[in-house]
């Protein structure tokens, strides 16, 4: 089945990688963490975010605002603000209250209460019942629509962090710099532009397809100034955008990738932003920092697992893919397990996966899918597994513990994203021994080593997809070949501490900018 053409490509693979290319694990490590002791420049900075994965997670927004506060702690004391959701209010960590913060326009009065983490990661939870405290995600309904009143829900918590920003509020901590992510957080920057406050704001971009957009005629309610409705400010195409408030007025701009720092100011990649981003690259406000992942992604300690393993342990590899097999109601097979952990949305090329899967099911591969997203995806990958018993299984939803064991336990990760600002399954994926099949697109671009640690294709197509799977399926016959590459991604440094620093130094020189245009 597979083209004679792969068997080409293969011996050039088992030049670049081979039994003499097994890392030497005592040497390679996945980085130092920054030492501990007392740091002269260490700042106070305030996250907001809207989910944050101890508590609330859609996505990777939630894994990174968990993870790099707690990475950054070592340098300077990062705290979190985030909407006092169900999932927040009802989680067993108690919260006290601090402080109390009047209305504003439509915006109403709301408290501010403190959470402390078991690891001392501190979280400061907007309290607004009659915004926050609803049953679904922090977007939207169980039924996937999204809140009507959502530009009022994050308009409040931009304006809290102006608040604290402020000084009010009686919190008794006061930040440095204001970190904010993503559109939800976009009118923090703005609301603190517009009081006149001199700390530096940083706005970072996870995802620039996502934008915030609501009509003009929201104004009042929001309090947004008349010179705010300009192409320098909010304005967009007619309308006004949350992420284009919160990079029009922050200090700097980071997105979540080199690569997509650069995608985004094409035409193809940009969201109609392209001319206003070029713009902030040029002046030198736009950079990319790649994201990291936790060390709790070690297939051999990791709990969640069947059965752990490591470099050249198989076996607990073996055992993990059987129960993923089962899991997903897969019949016993020798053949490649191949996985889709992700949102069910088509940025993730989720509609490619389905025109490759007859090729994947013919060449003696299995498939098995994990996640949630918009109504039409979740019905497609039900009916592409109906196509296919026992060759693909499907399960709408998500927890933690399916999702390792079914990283661990498959061959091959399926990314064949449109775009990806930067990713984190494919890491996930690579520090279990999953090698990822993936778009040369933004974050995979920057993390998948092609031929060495994964598969990449540079078109939306399924035939140069299915090009890249005859060359993961030809490695697979290889078994010395197929274990080198495993151990060359299980160490890959994606760890949190070789992110940190970036954003460490970057935090320092806005604050020592910001304190010199004061004075």
């Amino acid at each position: 089945m597979i083209s004679a053409a792969v068997e080409t490509h293969g011996e050039r693979l088992n030049q670049q990688v081979t039994e003499s290319a097994l890392p030497d694990v005592t040497k390679a490590g996945r980085g130092t963490p920054p030492e501990s002791h007392a740091n002269p420049k260490r700042k106070k900075v305030l996250f907001v975010t809207s989910e944050i994965s101890d508590l609330v997670k859609t996505g990777g927004l939630g894994d990174v605002s968990a993870a790099l506060p707690r990475a950054m702690h070592p340098l300077h004391d990062v705290r979190v603000l985030i909407p006092g959701y169900p999932q927040v209010m009802n989680s067993d960590n108690p919260i006290h209250i601090v402080g109390e913060l009047g209305g504003h326009a439509a915006l109403p009065a709301c408290k501010i209460g403190r959470m402390d983490l078991k690891d001392g990661l501190v979280i400061y939870v907007l309290i607004c019942p009659e915004l926050f405290q609803r049953e679904g995600t922090p977007y939207g309904a169980n039924n996937g629509r999204d809140w009507p009143d959502n530009h009022i829900r994050f308009a409040r918590l931009g304006l809290a962090a102006a608040d604290i920003a402020a000084g009010e509020g009686m919190v008794h901590w006061k930040p440095d710099l204001v970190h904010a992510h993503d559109w939800p957080a976009g009118l923090a920057p703005a609301y603190m532009h517009w009081r006149g406050l001199k700390t530096p704001t940083l706005f970072t971009v996870h995802n620039l397809a996502y934008q915030g957009v609501v009509s003009r005629a929201c104004c009042p309610e929001l309090a947004i100034p008349p010179h705010a409705l300009q192409q320098e400010g909010m304005e967009f195409y007619g309308k006004l955008s949350f992420l284009k408030a919160g990079m029009a007025y922050s200090s700097h701009i980071t997105t979540v990738s080199a690569t997509y720092a650069k995608e985004i100011t094409t035409a193809e990649f940009g969201c109609g932003l392209q001319g206003f981003l070029s713009s902030k690259a040029q002046q030198g406000l736009l950079s990319g920092i790649p994201n990291g992942i936790d060390e709790s992604w070690d297939s051999a300690t990791d709990p969640h697992l069947i059965c752990p393993f490591s470099l050249n342990d198989w076996d607990g590899k073996a055992v993990n893919a059987s129960h993923v097999r089962q899991l997903f109601k897969l019949q016993p097979s020798t053949g490649p397990l191949f996985a889709v952990v992700s949102r069910l949305v088509y940025q993730k090329g989720l509609d490619l996966t389905q025109g490759v899967a007859e090729f994947i099911v013919a060449n003696g591969g299995q498939i098995a899918i994990i996640g949630r997203g918009e109504p039409e995806e979740e019905q497609a990958m039900r009916e592409l597994a109906l196509r296919f018993p026992g060759q693909i299984g499907v399960r709408i939803g998500f927890n933690e513990t399916d999702a390792r064991r079914i990283f661990a336990g498959s061959d091959f990760l399926l990314m064949p994203s449109r775009y990806e600002p930067c990713g984190l399954s494919q890491m996930y994926a690579q520090r279990f021994g999953s090698l990822p099949v993936a778009r040369n697109t933004g974050g995979l671009a920057d993390t998948i080593e092609d031929g060495v640690t994964g598969f990449l294709f540079n078109e939306s197509t399924v035939a140069s997809y299915e090009q890249a799977l005859s060359r993961a399926f030809y490695v697979y016959s290889k078994p010395n070949l197929l274990n080198a590459m495993r151990c060359l991604s299980m160490t890959q440094p994606f760890n949190w501490c070789q992110a940190v620093e970036p954003y460490a130094r970057l935090y320092e020189e806005l604050v020592e900018r910001a304190t010199a245009t004061t004075y």
